[in-house]
């Protein structure tokens, strides 16, 4: 896939995980370096480099990690219980991204809508 640089996440990526999360309310935000999509205000999921993260829950997280090409969010070293990162190999398919990205979205419809 691939990735911009100049921007710290991919392009081609990003792109498709719009197409996946489909038109719903969803706003984009720069953050741990990549971009965030926001649903209700809440960080569903985003793309650092060429690999997905994905705010899943402390509840859903051991099971989660279970699954093929989910691993640990480690961004500062130590991982973030509620979030894994997706492989490269578990974002080929359009089937495969929209299912990671439905589950963060889902998961942040299931909060409180906040908004800044």
């Amino acid at each position: 896939m691939g990735f911009k640089a100049r921007t710290g996440y991919s392009l081609e990526l990003a792109e498709r995980a719009r197409i996946a999360l489909g038109p719903v309310d969803v706003l984009e935000r720069k953050m741990f370096g990549g971009l965030c999509f926001m649903v209700n205000g809440h960080m569903a999921c985003g793309i650092v480099k060429d690999e997905l993260m994905v705010r899943v829950g402390k509840e859903a997280w051991e099971d989660t990690l279970a699954l093929p090409h989910a691993r640990p969010m480690d961004f500062t070293g130590k991982p973030l219980t509620g979030f894994v990162y997706v492989g490269v190999p578990g974002l080929k398919t359009a089937a495969g991204l929209k299912a990671w990205v439905e589950r963060g979205a889902k998961y942040a419809r299931s909060l409180p809508p906040k908004y800044r």
